[in-house]
């Protein structure tokens, strides 16, 4: 291994490390601030800046995510996205012993499917070409729309279906994929940078939905779903949208089995557990005897 590729490898490690230790902060700040709300964004944004603790965790993000660029320019992105697989892992590990709690069978399994499908899916891109179609106008806006009402249902619905604050971390994951999308159109420049106003909105979109669940659920239920999300959803859209295709032979079949893996672990952590049933059935008992 050359001293190059051992350094970009390094970077991705402390890149994943970075960015999840600093969603961790930002959870456990948001949380124990007064309610955050859409109607009133500058007093929400005040709060969140205002916060000392909340304000270590996003700059930490923010480096983080300096730190993943510096490491694209010195490894491959196979590679780059295999090391960073492991962030749901340290997600998890930060969340945990950050809440001084045993983790659930469920968040468990969630976890370990997760990362293992992850790190498929990075397998899954070695040796692939790194050239692709700059995708029609129509086909990413389709999918920049299509993104954007999936993320408003996933919140409409999710607080009924899901863990507590999942749908936010899911609305998230799917707006900054979206981003990610659109940001790939508007990298070729010319009157492609007409996505660049897209790339803002899904981008400031996604960190209020994130914000907002933080205050509503665990971090692996909201930044650990959207983290999966991130990961995951660019990687279709660079094959229907882009047309990079799917590859052939074993890579193909891994990254099959890798989404596979990475949908189930999501679900796995945004199930409601045991103990979110009988709160609420205990709340339809509630209002039952009170009608």
């Amino acid at each position: 291994m050359s001293a190059e590729l051992a350094v970009g490898l390094a970077l991705a490690l402390a890149s994943a490390a970075a960015l999840n230790w600093g969603f961790v902060v930002q959870h456990g700040a948001a949380a124990a601030l007064p309610p955050l709300s859409i109607r009133r964004p500058l007093r929400s944004l005040h709060a969140l800046f205002g916060s000392p603790r909340w304000l270590v965790g996003f700059l930490t993000g923010i480096g983080g995510w300096a730190l993943y660029i510096g490491a694209l320019a010195l490894a491959p992105l196979s590679l780059v996205q295999a090391t960073s697989a492991g962030g749901i892992g340290l997600l998890a590990l930060f969340a945990w012993r950050s809440s001084g709690t045993a983790p659930s069978r469920q968040e468990f399994a969630g976890v370990a499917l997760a990362t293992t499908g992850l790190a498929l899916l990075g397998a899954s891109l070695v040796g692939a070409s790194r050239t692709s179609a700059h995708g029609s106008w129509t086909a990413v806006a389709v999918w920049i729309g299509a993104s954007i009402v999936a993320a408003a249902l996933a919140v409409a619905v999710g607080g009924r279906v899901l863990r507590s604050g999942a749908g936010f971390g899911l609305a998230a994951g799917l707006l900054y994929a979206a981003g990610d999308v659109a940001t790939k159109a508007a990298v070729v420049g010319g009157a492609r940078l007409a996505f660049v106003p897209a790339v803002l909105a899904c981008h400031g979109l996604a960190f209020v939905a994130l914000q907002l669940g933080f205050q509503r659920g665990g971090a692996l239920a909201t930044a650990g779903v959207a983290t999966l999300c991130t990961n995951a959803l660019p990687i279709v859209a660079g094959t229907t949208v882009f047309g990079e295709g799917l590859p052939s032979g074993w890579a193909g079949a891994l990254r099959v089995l890798a989404f596979v893996a990475v949908v189930a672990g999501a679900a796995a952590l945004a199930r409601p557990g045991e103990e979110t049933r009988t709160v609420n059935r205990d709340r339809r008992r509630s209002v039952a005897v009170h009608a």
